[in-house]
């Protein structure tokens, strides 16, 4: 196994093990720690882990970087500390020509990222609307995603057990995406009076179906938890079972990678993917999903369309029509409106270089509008309420119907920010 070269961290001095103890700086011993491990033969690593912190990062003698999301009790869920310290990590390591990949995972098997930490952000907002952690968050959220998104070096998500929310906003952007059979992947915002962020709009435009799959998904919340499903959507690029997950983390930390990491990087996982066990069942009910949840269906359309699909003579067509109104009976009316005229205007984008939904930078901006605005309606605060708070499952949506919803509201909140209110800087 790669032994862990520890540090931690108490106020303003930093401990280390006797061999290396330093009354240095922070910074200056940070650097000397990197020169010791990686002139030593018997592979040690360098730690910048402090105490109980949330985000741990360590670098291996060979150049990997390893972030490790330590927050069990909330199944990894996100706070801004944790989004700003991510951040930190990728950007001083993208800098260092002496780190050469990076891997993300989570520190149990339950959980990769379960989002972000929802019912932190609504109290704030139920006491004061005008708080400055809103911005504060989706910002720190959403820059962060842009970064993954165009990182330089290879970024390797190990999306193990729940991965849902920012969950997928921090794996699903990334170059290699490695599932396993425990893993599940879902956007369930509409149920909590919010709509698929992190941009999965611009992920769904990629999917299958000219986009519908991911309408689908988003519109739904529907949860992905077969490696077949999630290969097929390319929510995921691997599968590696789970009990050959720590060989495969162990053969990276201790490859020798040469000037073309990524060369590397996937001869490696092809050597301990494998082939899933059944055929995608997406990819069997695509001429449905695409009928009904293709861009230019409205929603009342889209749920005609589903009620038509519970008459089929394919049992499979009617559960999957019968599950996916389900989904959408979960949702916030004003949610779905907003989410499909979203994800539709996203996905006529696609490929069309003069609009600027076509790129994730253009879609993180539009969302960030989209967000501070959507997360101050009374919708999420009643969604948290329903389904995290009370548990009740029984939330008082306004508007009650999709019929009800009115489109000025829902094109209200694409429009610029007001002045004194910076747009996201990415």
């Amino acid at each position: 196994m790669i032994k862990t070269f520890a540090l931690a961290s108490s106020a303003h001095r930093i401990i280390f093990c006797p061999k290396y103890s330093s009354s240095t700086s922070s910074s200056s011993s940070h650097r000397r720690i990197l020169r010791f491990s990686t002139s030593d033969r018997r592979r040690r690593t360098f730690s910048a882990m402090a105490g109980e912190e949330l985000v741990k990062r360590n670098v291996y003698p060979n150049g990997v970087a390893v972030i490790t999301l330590d927050r069990t009790k909330a199944l990894n869920a996100m706070n801004l500390e944790m989004d700003l310290k991510y951040k930190s990590f990728l950007d001083e390591w993208e800098s260092d020509p002496r780190v050469k990949c990076v891997i993300v995972e989570g520190s149990t098997p339950r959980a990769f990222c379960a989002g972000m930490d929802i019912k932190g952000v609504a109290a704030e907002i139920q006491k004061d609307k005008n708080t400055p952690l809103v911005p504060k968050v989706f910002a720190a959220e959403y820059t962060l995603i842009c970064a993954i998104a165009g990182y330089k070096k290879p970024y390797i998500s190990l999306m193990d057990g729940i991965t849902m929310g920012f969950g997928l906003g921090l794996s699903g952007h990334g170059r290699y995406r490695v599932i396993t059979e425990r893993t599940v992947l879902a956007m369930p915002e509409n149920g909590i009076g919010l709509f698929p962020d992190i941009g999965f709009s611009y992920i769904a435009a990629h999917s299958p179906g000219g986009g519908s799959v991911g309408a689908y998904l988003g519109l739904t919340g529907k949860r992905i938890s077969t490696p077949s499903d999630a290969l097929f959507v390319g929510l995921g690029t691997h599968y590696v079972p789970s009990e050959k997950l720590a060989s495969l983390k162990e053969a990276i930390l201790s490859a020798n990678l040469s000037e073309d990491p990524n060369q590397d990087i996937q001869a490696t996982l092809s050597k301990y993917s494998g082939n899933t066990e059944s055929e995608a069942h997406l990819k069997s009910l695509l001429p449905q999903i695409e009928s009904a949840f293709s861009a230019n269906k409205s929603v009342k359309e889209t749920i005609e369309e589903l009620k038509k699909y519970q008459q089929s003579t394919d049992p499979s067509v009617v559960e999957w029509a019968k599950e996916a109104l389900k989904g959408l009976e979960k949702g916030a009316p004003f949610s779905l409106y907003l989410t499909q005229k979203y994800f539709s205007n996203v996905a006529c984008a696609k490929g069309k270089a003069e609009n600027e939904l076509a790129t994730l930078n253009g879609v993180m901006k539009t969302e960030y509008r989209i967000a501070l605005r959507s997360a101050l309606r009374g919708d999420f605060a009643e969604g948290v309420r329903a389904v995290l708070i009370d548990k009740d499952q029984n939330p008082k949506w306004n508007p009650a119907s999709v019929e009800e919803v009115d489109e000025n509201e829902v094109e209200a909140l694409f429009k610029p920010l007001s002045s004194g209110v910076e747009e996201l800087k990415v």
